[in-house]
């Protein structure tokens, strides 16, 4: 064999080695690249289902947990609550929540699968505020339409026991029902709906 000969079978070793071994490298680079573009494990958790156990929370009280950075609230009425609920709400602006997008499960009086728990996004239509759960009637500073409900103090916002927006504030509709269902009697899962949908 010339030495030419041998010479340019060394080049096209040479560059085909060099070839392969840059497109196993340029692989190898891209792993990390595409890997950095999937969600990580932190953000698939914060848009994840959260399972809410109600069977400690007593009657007329209410716990907050967190979804999608989002606080939401599942209150507990008592059934003089759901009393106050039954009775004619002319000074609320929409009483069936028909007017905005809401479950078909919200779109009652109670504005929820079973009328003892309430589960709503704890912020206000208005500005996003988080309005304060003030379940007391007959407190002179909402008003003597005031039953007990939701106050938003950034800017007077009242919502009612269900979350029903009054007339006459600035909020423009009712607190916001997350997709929700009961996983059993005492566990509600926020985040996904159920078969009651």
């Amino acid at each position: 064999m010339t030495d030419s000969k041998q010479s340019t079978n060394r080049r096209k070793f040479l560059t085909n080695l060099t070839i392969a071994l840059g497109s196993v490298g340029t692989i190898f680079s891209l792993i990390p690249f595409l890997s950095s573009m999937s969600p990580s494990e932190k953000t698939k958790m914060a848009g994840a289902p959260v399972e809410v156990d109600v069977s400690t929370l007593k009657p007329g009280a209410f716990k907050i947990v967190e979804w999608r950075g989002k606080p939401v609230w599942v209150v507990r009425r008592t059934p003089e609550m759901l009393n106050k609920i039954e009775e004619e709400a002319d000074y609320l602006s929409d009483p069936m929540s028909s007017e905005n997008f809401q479950p078909r499960y919200a779109q009652n009086k109670y504005r929820s699968i079973k009328p003892e728990f309430l589960v709503l996004l704890g912020i206000c239509t208005h500005l996003g505020c988080s309005p304060l759960y003030k379940p007391n009637k007959n407190t002179l500073e909402f008003g003597s339409n005031w039953k007990g409900g939701f106050f938003c103090p950034c800017h007077g916002s009242t919502f009612d026991l269900s979350g029903r927006v009054y007339k006459g504030v600035p909020a423009p509709s009712n607190l916001e029902v997350p997709p929700y269902h009961f996983l059993s009697e005492t566990v509600i899962v926020v985040g996904e709906n159920g078969a009651e949908v």
